[in-house]
């Protein structure tokens, strides 16, 4: 292993030969290196701690099962994090099965939400809030392609959709995080500063 972290460190050919083989030791380095980030990149895309907890689980079952299909073409973490996002986007497609709710349109779930007057100014500067706030695909979307690099073509694989969907996606959660993250105070003095400005130019 190198000293890189998380889905970039690097894993010696050597572990992986033996991983496939089944040995213990050379698995127990696999998951001590890779289960923060897959922990991690779970409960981000996720939303819930629980469901981090089980995706971490199922991703390195996975990896006992598809190892062996590993043949080191690209990095082996852009490998296992694929995984992540797989189980991911299959829970997210089994909870929408059961509940009619998460078929909600984006636009419909963006203007449910209007926060109180007296904690916009807190929510507009909290950006974990506000990524929380936005409907689940739309979260998903803004995590893979901003923090993760994944390019559309990349989020539109993983979900079966086109490329426009991911853009849109992409585009319509930038709208609404622009919105939130916008002080508000800004927006209600601005009349105030720019005749503060012209007073000051005379």
């Amino acid at each position: 292993m190198t000293d890189a972290s998380g889905f970039f460190a690097e894993v010696d050919d050597l572990v992986l030969a033996r991983a496939r083989r089944g040995d213990a030791d050379a698995l127990a380095l696999l998951y001590a290196t890779f289960a923060r980030p897959v922990y991690t990149l779970g409960c981000r895309l996720t939303g819930a701690a629980e469901s981090g907890e089980d995706i971490l689980q199922e991703t390195f079952l996975e990896l006992l099962r598809s190892l062996p299909s590993y043949r080191g073409d690209g990095a082996f973490g852009s490998w296992l994090r694929r995984i992540v996002v797989s189980k991911a986007l299959m829970r997210r497609r089994r909870a929408r099965v059961r509940s009619v709710e998460e078929h909600r349109e984006f636009s419909d779930a963006a203007g449910a939400w209007t926060p109180a007057p007296e904690r916009r100014w807190q929510l507009a500067f909290d950006l974990e809030r506000a990524l929380a706030r936005l409907p689940e695909a739309a979260r998903v979307v803004v995590w893979l392609h901003d923090v993760e690099g994944l390019t559309h073509a990349e989020i539109a694989e993983a979900f079966g959709r086109s490329e426009s969907f991911s853009k849109s996606q992409l585009a319509r959660a930038h709208d609404r995080l622009r919105q939130w993250l916008v002080p508000e105070r800004s927006i209600e003095h601005a009349p105030d500063d720019r005749r503060s400005a012209g007073a000051a130019r005379r």
